[in-house]
């Protein structure tokens, strides 16, 4: 099984809990992601927003299963999936993907919070899941890119509640006893550069101050040995077939399904669980 990790980056993973891979997708493959959501007038439909603590806005879409159009091409390529699989020592499914979308000036900020502080309350036992992050666009700390706080993920999981705002974050008194522990870390990104994460790293995202939008997509996994044991509005193990690396390109702006068809049928944001995803 291949992986983008050397061992310093495998042994970064397990110390940090994240590793940054400069150019995970190329300049066109990133065009054609970008020109995928730009012209998909469901997708375009299916955005929703979350408001911070000021009322600023991120814009959202979540979908639970890749298909054969780009995003899913992309999330099922075995750039990503062994690299995964790696990382969570084994086999490995789609648990969803979403677009976050801060538009220029406008873009709401997203407070310190762990993937798996959620992912918990969903049923999953283990916190064998993981994330990468795709930068579509520049992202800096002037419009809003990731922030994390180095080796968190060994704390474990933190409680998390309601905040001001639209959002459910971590326990903010816990956050600040970790900030006085652990580095924070502003990971700037140039598109197509692509973050792998652990689920309980702690991280958050400042408001986009900028003239420029940061635009980013999020491929989330979970190991198949950690089935949730609820039901719920993320999938339960769903075997996932690799493509190669090619796939992407061979595929074209064009999805194999219908461009509407594959949000109607995939999207996953109940009204009642939106705070949770």
């Amino acid at each position: 099984m291949p992986t983008l990790f050397s061992a310093e980056q495998r042994a970064a993973y397990e110390r940090d809990g994240f590793v940054l891979i400069p150019g995970l997708f190329d300049r066109q493959e990133i065009a054609m992601l970008r020109a995928a959501i730009e012209q998909d007038p469901q997708l375009q439909a299916s955005l929703y927003d979350r408001k911070d603590a000021e009322g600023k806005v991120t814009r959202m879409a979540t979908w639970n299963h890749p298909g054969d159009g780009v995003y899913g091409l992309a999330a099922r390529s075995r750039r990503v999936v062994d690299t995964m699989e790696d990382m969570l020592g084994g086999e490995v499914y789609h648990y969803h993907s979403k677009l976050t979308a801060k538009e220029a000036l406008e873009g709401g900020a997203w407070e310190w919070h762990q993937d798996y502080g959620y992912w918990y309350h969903n049923g999953c036992m283990f916190p064998l899941m993981a994330s990468v992050m795709v930068a579509l666009d520049e992202s800096t700390r002037e419009n809003g890119c990731l922030q994390v706080l180095r080796g968190s993920h060994h704390a474990g999981r933190v409680e998390h509640g309601v905040l001001p705002g639209e959002q459910v974050g971590a326990d903010p008194v816990r956050v600040e006893r970790m900030l006085e522990r652990f580095e924070r870390v502003h990971a700037e990104m140039q598109p197509g550069d692509g973050l792998f994460f652990h689920c309980n790293l702690m991280h958050r995202s400042d408001r986009n101050r900028s003239p420029k939008r940061r635009w980013t997509v999020i491929f989330c996994f979970n190991a198949a040995r950690n089935d949730p044991y609820l039901e719920h509005h993320h999938p339960g193990y769903t075997p996932l077939v690799k493509v190669d690396d090619s796939a992407i390109r061979e595929a074209g702006v064009k999805f194999a399904d219908a461009p509407g068809e594959f949000f109607r049928r995939n999207f996953a944001n109940p009204p009642e669980l939106t705070r949770r995803i």
